[in-house]
């Protein structure tokens, strides 16, 4: 009997060719038995700097090192085998130079395995995503809303409110697109300012918070599972776990207050 043929990753190419097609499911995960359960559903797995927030309790994604996003990545990595693994670049670890990019991107790649990286920036950071691309370093864009930006930004908030500002955004995610970003995530901006970036650029857009007719969508899964306390207004619950598992650990802090686990707990088997 011959040996099962290992399962293959969705690969960039892939993800580029879904554009207008079948919408792309994305996800974060931050650990193994995440991404496990996100593997057979999704087409991407980010491995967002939003961990920071998520996981460390950090007040932004400013804080995120190189280090950590290795880390988390390595675990993902470890926990999936179908879908494309996306690592983002933390703050700090690409923005002096392409050369720097390039060093740190790589790092990422080689650390983790991953399929590819995420940076942030329109047509400021087209030199950069052209020289990592060219250098066979997969690029995943992101414009509008750019989390580790919203210091400059003053605050998480939306954009494309004024439609002046229409142009530039699009310029952003063309720059991007035409710099080999194979695909893009469009955060925070309003739905038909969205709708005209998917329009404009010749690879996917990813949404988040920003319209339904996207070529795929991406949402911090804690978020999505009602993990989290305060959860951005866009984001839709699927689930409510967070309640069930206050009560469940309530239920077990009672159990060993009262000694009533089984006669057996302390057995292993």
């Amino acid at each position: 009997m011959s040996a099962q043929a290992p399962q293959k990753r969705i690969t960039a190419p892939q993800i580029m060719a879904m554009k207008g097609g079948t919408p792309i499911v994305a996800l974060t995960a931050y650990s193994a038995p995440m991404a496990r359960m996100v593997d057979a559903h999704s087409d991407v797995i980010l491995v967002g700097d939003s961990l920071g927030m998520v996981v460390h309790g950090l007040p932004s994604t400013v804080g995120v090192t190189i280090e950590m996003m290795i880390l988390h990545g390595q675990a993902v990595m470890r926990g999936s085998a179908r879908a494309m693994v996306v690592v983002d670049m933390p703050f700090g670890s690409y923005e002096e130079s392409p050369e720097q990019a390039f060093r740190n991107a790589t790092r990422i790649l080689m650390k983790t395995g991953c399929g590819a990286v995420k940076l942030e920036g329109g047509a400021r950071m087209a030199p950069t995503i052209r020289f990592l691309t060219e250098r066979g370093v997969p690029v995943m864009g992101h414009v509008g809303l750019t989390p580790q930006s919203t210091l400059t930004m003053g605050g998480f908030r939306t954009q494309g409110r004024d439609q002046d500002t229409w142009p530039a955004h699009v310029a952003d995610a063309q720059a991007v697109a035409d710099a080999g970003a194979f695909s893009i995530v469009a955060e925070g901006v309003m739905e038909g300012l969205a709708d005209r970036i998917t329009q404009s650029v010749p690879v996917p857009v990813i949404g988040i918070g920003a319209s339904a007719r996207c070529d795929g969508q991406i949402l911090v899964v804690d978020d999505m599972l009602g993990l989290t306390d305060r959860v951005p207004r866009f984001v839709r619950k699927f689930g409510d776990l967070g309640p069930r598992a206050d009560a469940a650990i309530a239920e077990y802090a009672a159990a060993v207050r009262d000694r009533s686990f089984p006669e057996d707990a302390q057995v292993y088997r």
